[in-house]
């Protein structure tokens, strides 16, 4: 593991009701370096209604993305390589998902066991801009204090409009007791992540409260580990 804890993506993305959405808000954070992050995924998704949305994820294995499972639809396009969404480069690669395997005790209510594994119709080509992020070989225990970055496309404030560029953001984890007022946390699944004086965040705080943008907030990609690993190697 890293000297920082890497949580990588706010995996998850917002959906829109008309037209195109952003994936995920990255609150108080900077512009990431131009791929720096060469495991980002950036998912333009087909909804059954035929609403086209945006997640982020990235890339575990050349021929697999991790997501979020509400990031399901009908068809998935995933871009690798690109750092700002709206402006083609040499680096990208565009490929079509085949499969798509949510979690299969995902509970959109509560937003419980939130992560899909996604397999492309080919193998990715590994350059300086795109990379793998590989699942740890066991599941290790992050202690509170620990500093852990975020990064993800969208908005960069509460009133803000998308960003197209890849954002990230640094936060410090905190204990379970932390985000207790939190009606659905469960310490056994989402981390608490942030500082309460500061207005840094990712998306899902904002959203899922519908309140101020507070420090707060939750992300996980390990619970999920064992079952994304046997996944993988089906």
């Amino acid at each position: 593991m890293a000297s920082e804890a890497e949580l990588a993506a706010v995996p998850g993305g917002r959906r829109a009701a008309l037209g195109f959405s952003v994936p995920g808000d990255i609150i108080g954070g900077t512009e990431s370096k131009p791929h720096s992050r060469p495991y980002m995924a950036h998912l333009e998704i087909v909804t059954p209604q035929d609403t086209l949305v945006a997640c982020g994820g990235f890339l575990i294995r050349r021929d697999f993305v991790l997501t979020a499972a509400h990031c399901a639809g009908k068809s998935i396009m995933v871009t690798l390589g690109a750092h700002n969404i709206k402006k083609k480069e040499d680096t990208w690669q565009k490929l079509e998902v085949v499969k798509q395997f949510p979690h299969p005790k995902y509970n959109d209510s509560i937003v419980h066991h939130d992560i899909m594994l996604l397999k492309l119709k080919g193998k990715a080509n590994l350059t300086l801009a795109v990379g793998t992020l590989p699942l740890p070989p066991q599941f290790n225990f992050i202690p509170p204090g620990r500093m852990c970055r975020v990064a993800g496309w969208g908005r960069t404030n509460v009133q803000e409009p998308g960003s197209n560029t890849l954002q990230e953001v640094k936060l410090r984890l905190m204990e379970p007791q932390a985000c207790r007022h939190f009606t659905t946390f469960d310490h056994n699944l989402p981390l608490c992540v942030g500082k309460p004086q500061k207005t840094k965040s990712a998306f899902k705080v904002i959203l899922r409260l519908g309140s101020s943008p507070q420090s707060l907030f939750r992300v996980r990609t390990s619970p999920g580990r064992r079952w994304s690993q046997k996944s993988v190697s089906r």
